[in-house]
């Protein structure tokens, strides 16, 4: 579902800006679950004292969804999906400074050799922001990357407590509500006859896919797995999202970028398999 995102938001994101999109993505988004939270029976009820927390996760959520939607305007499906493969190496940075976990020679050694990988896309076209073609991107991205490592640690707190479908729910509605007032700024200067069906379909798939459907599978897993054991599941992702972009958007993987992915994904397997 996540790799098909980076289509469907480069598809919806000829139509219209990145802030646009990630906006009008929130607010479609928490329409679409609503219904399905109040017709969902076996929901626990929310208590006070969670609630909050539930709430600030939806901030995460938004700054999450909000740089990958701008960061991807300027930067390439593949530079964006292995950038967010970086979510596992995050999370145990975040895990550590939290005393969740300790670090390892051979977790250190993972977090190096990954962030060699990215050093290598974020240099392939130069390192100035205002000339690189996808410099800018990149680094929004990480900025995503590293808000969903904190909405993973910090949502693992809650999440055995409460449904997925509650969960997302609450972040969800959260993230509408802080982003309200830009979302009617952009709804008044979107150029809505611009905007073909192919746009519209783009910004649903991203609202109702990617943001209710895997986000609720994922809050479900999280109730019964590590929270960076949950973020490994972005060892596929970067890999379907190259086949996919190269299928439907011709985009065609660098050298750089096959070297800095592999780089990436190395690091965060040897991460990961250094908590053993």
């Amino acid at each position: 579902m996540w790799s098909f995102n980076y289509v469907a938001g480069k598809t919806a994101l000829r139509f219209m800006d990145g802030l646009t999109l990630g906006t009008f993505r929130i607010q479609l988004a928490a329409l679409i679950i609503l219904p399905f939270y109040f017709l969902n029976r076996s929901r626990a009820p929310l208590r006070a004292r969670d609630l909050w927390t539930l709430s600030y996760l939806g901030f995460f959520l938004c700054l999450n969804q909000l740089f990958f939607t701008i960061g991807l305007s300027f930067t390439t499906s593949g530079h964006s999906a292995m950038i967010l493969a970086m979510g596992p190496i995050i999370v145990l940075v975040f895990a550590h400074f939290l005393k969740l976990e300790s670090l390892t020679a051979a977790k250190i050694s993972g977090m190096t050799i990954a962030c060699a990988g990215v050093s290598i896309l974020a240099t392939e076209q130069g390192l100035d922001i205002r000339h690189s073609a996808t410099l800018a991107g990149d680094l929004l991205t990480l900025l995503a990357t590293t808000s969903f490592a904190c909405y993973v640690v910090l949502g693992k707190r809650v999440a055995r407590q409460y449904d997925s479908i509650s969960m997302n729910t609450v972040n969800l509605v959260a993230s509408s509500l802080l982003l309200l007032p830009f979302t009617i700024r952009q709804a008044i200067h979107l150029d809505w006859g611009s905007v073909s069906w192919m746009g519209w379909v783009g910004l649903f798939y991203m609202a109702a896919i990617s943001s209710v459907a895997a986000y609720t599978l994922f809050y479900w897993v999280l109730r019964f797995m590590e929270a960076s054991r949950v973020a490994a599941v972005n060892y596929l992702q970067p890999i379907g999202a190259l086949l996919v972009a190269r299928a439907f958007l011709a985009e065609v993987p660098t050298r750089q970028l096959l070297a800095g992915g592999a780089l990436i994904l190395l690091g965060v397997y040897l991460a990961e398999r250094g908590r053993g």
